[in-house]
């Protein structure tokens, strides 16, 4: 078991110091000793340390709120999920603390660097319903970005192409010659008038028609429009897991569907615009 542990664990936790503690266990708490005979199909469970983290800086609005959906606005930096080095600094994990509800969870997920809605559901018996919308793209949603301008570029396009990102590599990748997999329309919405250390730029508006990995950054890149403060894409940058400075510059802007339990039409926009600026640290919820 500490063999298999260890492969399974590259570099994560502290295998060896964890096994000597007894700090791995399984299902009835007995702990897990390092030349147990391997199991298969047996749960191992054990607790993380969980690093100091400081609070993500913006905003965290309240769009929405009823008996069964909370919708918010999320600032950049903010995950949705606790997952990896994000826990506390996380919507699920603030949210159910600070609304009281224990049972809250997301619909869809949102990229940390991405700002704008989340759709979540407040109790466990509202989830599956809501959460077929999504898988049936019966949601439509609609994003902005800020990525320079092309006069050149004749809009609006939709861009289809296959679309592949591997677990564990920063970047995805356009795939030519295979089916299409992911489609994006874009539109021109407006110039930005050279001010604030802006010219040059426009903002977009990209309506999403499926929803691959890091397809609305890779569509536009394709089309030579990269969007500002893109930390992956065309190059990956230096990444410091708590530097705030320069947001991404798209915008989960709307969600309009109509609701699965009382047949009404729901639609829903952020309450932020582009350029996002900075945020001073706030982390509360408004």
């Amino acid at each position: 078991m500490g063999e298999w542990l260890r492969d399974r664990l590259p570099g994560r936790v502290e295998v060896g110091a964890m096994l000597a503690e007894g700090r791995f266990v399984y299902d009835d708490l007995r702990p897990v000793d390092e030349g147990d005979r391997y199991a298969p199909h047996t749960f191992v469970w054990f607790h993380r340390e969980l690093r100091e983290e400081p609070v993500v800086p913006g905003e965290l609005h309240v769009v929405h709120q009823d008996e069964r959906l909370v919708v918010i606005d999320k600032p950049a930096f903010l995950a949705t999920i606790p997952r990896g080095r994000h826990v506390q600094q996380s919507v699920v994990v603030r949210l159910r603390e600070e609304l009281g509800l224990p049972e809250l969870s997301p619909l869809h997920r949102l990229d940390r660097v991405t700002s704008g809605l989340v759709m979540l559901a407040t109790e466990r018996r509202w989830r599956g319903p809501h959460q077929l919308l999504f898988e049936r793209r019966k949601v439509r949603k609609t994003y902005r970005a800020l990525a320079p301008y092309r006069p050149h570029l004749k809009l609006p396009t939709t861009v289809r192409n296959h679309l592949h990102k591997e677990p564990g590599v920063w970047q995805g990748e356009v795939v030519p010659g295979a089916p299409v997999n992911a489609e994006t329309l874009v539109e021109l919405e407006s110039r930005i008038e050279e001010r604030d250390g802006h010219d040059g730029l426009a903002i977009y508006r990209l309506t999403p028609r499926t929803g691959r990995t890091h397809q609305l950054r890779l569509h536009l890149l394709g089309l030579g429009i990269p969007i500002v403060d893109d930390p992956l894409y065309p190059d990956v940058g230096d990444m410091l897991v708590d530097d705030f400075r320069r947001p991404l510059q798209l915008l989960a802007c709307e969600l309009e569907f109509t609701d699965p339990v009382d047949g009404s039409e729901r639609r829903f926009e952020t309450v932020r615009r582009l350029p996002l600026a900075p945020a001073a640290p706030a982390g509360s919820v408004g």
